[in-house]
């Protein structure tokens, strides 16, 4: 046994330390090339961008390539040779595949970066980076799939299997597609609102009675942050086949209202005039929309509504609160008497 391992040693001992010296040198060379690029070159290029996303990976791949051929030129009869060639090829699929996983997550960020949000141009800014985000994250589920394949494929067992594999295919097709349904679905369905624009990033939704933000968009689910800063986390699929609010399609421009109950004998035309005073004071409101009118009416009281724009739902929300404390004060002071009241005749029997 020890004489084995002695003449299994020497017998590998030039071509190893030719190996280990070539993949040296290939590492040495490929961080040399790195730090002269990226000294020469502007951070937030493309180039750059792709190079510092994927800069490891690549650094594996050109190693793992030297070192197969390495093995390739060294003696065929060495011991263990065949089992080494298997595990480099191996290692070579998988550090190409996390290549190629950075790289396409490179061209997501390289998209974004050249598409900012710029005044005026918020919307479309958004609408890439939604569709960016889905389509790299499908891409990059795809990539991987390709790649355990290809893993696989290094095994000579896994390729003696391939006849029988094809044989089943129809019944374990089968199978996986009602295993994987939810998985699936929400992947079908995270394609379609990527290209059919539902919603996008940060745009704010109204999603079962929560106020919220789209904060993250992945492959099957997205985070949504409620006013109060609670996360809910929701299937893509639900966004198909439910109903919700999007209150930033078109513009972050929204309409609010407050309601308020008087007596009979209240003045209108006062509360119009101190609700145009509480607007024009306001820096919160865009001065597009402002109206007063009598909604409602009961057998005790009436109902005024004050009808207000603002440029996006949080300015909303605080000039709605604003001008409702406001008016309930101006009443209060102005005119108690006005108040909502309880009328009653007395009979006397």
């Amino acid at each position: 046994m020890l004489e084995a391992f002695e003449a299994g040693f020497k017998a590998w001992m030039w071509p190893g330390f030719s190996a280990i010296l070539a993949v040296a040198a290939t590492y040495v060379v490929y961080r040399l090339a790195l730090a002269v690029f990226r000294h020469f070159s502007e951070p937030g290029t493309v180039l750059r961008l792709f190079l510092d996303a994927a800069a490891r990976a690549l650094g594996v791949v050109f190693c793992l390539l030297v070192l197969a051929g390495a093995l390739e030129a060294a003696p065929a009869d060495l011991p263990l040779m065949a089992a080494m060639q298997q595990v480099t090829t191996l290692l070579l699929v998988l550090a190409i595949t996390w290549a190629a996983v950075r790289l396409t997550s490179a061209i997501g960020e390289v998209i974004v970066a050249l598409n900012p949000v710029l005044e005026g141009q918020w919307k479309r800014a958004r609408k890439v980076e939604t569709q960016t985000r889905f389509l790299v994250r499908a891409l990059n589920i795809l990539i991987v799939i390709i790649g355990l394949g290809a893993a696989l494929m290094t095994f000579e067992s896994v390729q003696h299997m391939g006849a029988s594999l094809l044989a089943s295919a129809g019944v374990g097709g089968l199978i996986l597609g009602f295993a994987a349904r939810p998985v699936l679905s929400n992947l079908l369905a995270g394609m379609q609102i990527a290209l059919t624009q539902p919603f996008r990033i940060d745009d704010v939704l109204n999603v079962q009675g929560e106020w919220c933000w789209v904060e993250e968009v992945t492959s099957t689910y997205v985070v949504l942050r409620v006013w109060d800063l609670r996360r809910l986390v929701i299937p893509l699929q639900w966004f198909i086949e439910n109903p919700f609010q999007n209150w930033s399609r078109n513009t972050a421009d929204l309409l609010g209202t407050v309601f308020i109950w008087v007596d009979y004998t209240m003045p209108v035309k006062a509360l119009r005039q101190e609700f145009n005073r509480l607007l024009a004071q306001s820096g919160l409101w865009d001065g597009k929309v402002a109206t007063v009118q009598v909604t409602d009416a009961s057998d005790q009281a009436m109902q005024v509504r004050f009808l207000m724009s603002a440029s996006d739902s949080s300015r909303n929300w605080d000039l709605r609160c604003a001008v409702r404390e406001g008016l309930v004060t101006f009443i209060q002071e102005n005119y108690p008497a006005q108040l909502p009241r309880l009328r009653a005749r007395m009979v006397e029997s």
